[in-house]
């Protein structure tokens, strides 16, 4: 009896539990081009909670661009010498100081799923540039 009591606790806690407590997606297969330095591994995550995109390098504090300051975000991609593709997502953003873009590299087998979370979060539709606009689907 305790037993069945719990779970129907449980389960009218998460019917009751606020939308916004899970409106988050993340992806752990990001990487941030950094200057003179290797690319570091990354995750992005679309918080709506917070109304921004995260990006959380490996041992780097995070960057956080706030859904309203978003001005166009691209997506392309690169051709590499022994015949893969970097899959890239350029956002350009203001802040007080004036504009930024953010540059990240994602995975071939994410960028699909980013960019659908892209405009399901934001609201936003990725501009495709460059080889991209022939292979896109």
């Amino acid at each position: 009896m305790r037993r069945i009591l719990l779970a129907l606790v449980v389960l009218f806690l998460l019917a009751t539990a606020p939308a916004g407590l899970c409106d988050q997606t993340s992806f752990h297969t990001i990487k941030l081009p950094l200057p003179n330095r290797r690319p570091v591994k990354a995750v992005l995550t679309f918080n709506d909670d917070h109304k921004a995109v995260e990006v959380q390098p490996a041992k780097r504090d995070l960057i956080s661009v706030p859904y309203g300051q978003i001005e166009k975000v691209a997506y392309e991609y690169t051709l590499q010498v022994m015949g893969g593709k970097q899959h890239w997502l350029k956002i350009d953003y203001n802040e007080p100081d004036g504009h930024k873009v953010l540059l990240l590299e994602m995975s071939g087998h994410d960028y699909l799923k980013i960019l659908d979370s892209l405009k399901a979060h934001t609201g936003i539709d990725a501009e495709v540039l460059g080889n991209a606009d022939r292979g896109f689907k």
